[in-house]
């Protein structure tokens, strides 16, 4: 295990108390996730759950047409198994690594048998109350995204959509291309070339084939609906806060 991908370096896992995450530790499996893997496809039975540590994993919705849009991101500050935690087993969307990295995976068998016997019967529910948060997080992007979908012009979406991908990693720069901003905004590509080329006027960003140089973080921010700022406000109420032992 390298120090840069350790357990903790997901805020949930870093969040849980000693004794859990020792329990834990053993069980989890430092997994590469490529970009682009399908980690479950929709009404499949889910195996894993996956903590993020750096890799970005997009809940994408597809129509029977090809269609795509994206309903949500889970990085470093969350899990992937919603449809596990909550008894479905399954969910009616993709999974899909949007950038590749590292995530830690623990089987279902395992992490359900913690949670019924550990939690269940002792009542320490400090692992039940950080998922839920996680949850609620999830919930609030999902009904943001799809409000701003609705009511924002594609400039607005485009423009929170590079804020929140920016949010999960440490550099300005975006390894992506208008192919995949199109299907994850579910518009046209023509119309985010439209859109970029309005930030790169205003000399918000520059790019080139594969890669989009945001400029002028701040500047984006004014050109953004209010939407970014309603998930980034509820984003950091529900953020999970490590405890000392996962520095």
């Amino acid at each position: 295990m390298t120090t840069q991908e350790s357990p903790g370096h997901n805020l949930l896992l870093a969040a849980l108390p000693v004794e859990t995450f020792q329990r834990l530790i053993h069980h989890l499996e430092l997994v590469h996730m490529n970009y682009g893997q399908v980690i479950y496809e929709s009404g499949r039975a889910l195996n894993y759950f996956y903590f993020p540590t750096s890799c970005v994993v997009s809940k994408v919705n597809f129509t029977v047409d090809g269609t795509s849009s994206e309903l949500a991101q889970v990085g470093n500050e969350g899990f992937v198994g919603l449809g596990l935690l909550m008894g479905g087993g399954t969910m009616t969307h993709q999974a899909i690594v949007s950038r590749k990295g590292y995530s830690y995976r623990l089987r279902k068998q395992l992490f359900m048998h913690d949670f019924d016997h550990q939690y269940g019967l002792c009542g320490d529910i400090m692992f039940l109350q950080l998922l839920l948060r996680s949850v609620q997080a999830m919930i609030a992007q999902i009904v943001q995204t799809a409000a701003c979908n609705r009511h924002h012009s594609i400039y607005q979406q485009l423009s929170r959509w590079l804020l929140v991908n920016l949010d999960r990693q440490a550099s300005n720069e975006l390894i992506v291309t208008q192919d995949h901003i199109a299907s994850m905004l579910g518009v046209r590509r023509e119309s985010v070339t439209e859109a970029a080329g309005k930030l790169l006027q205003k000399g918000l960003i520059s790019y080139s084939r594969g890669h989009i140089n945001v400029l002028s973080r701040p500047g984006l921010e004014v050109q953004v609906c209010e939407c970014y700022n309603v998930l980034k406000t509820e984003y950091n109420r529900l953020r999970p806060m490590p405890t000392d032992m996962a520095a």
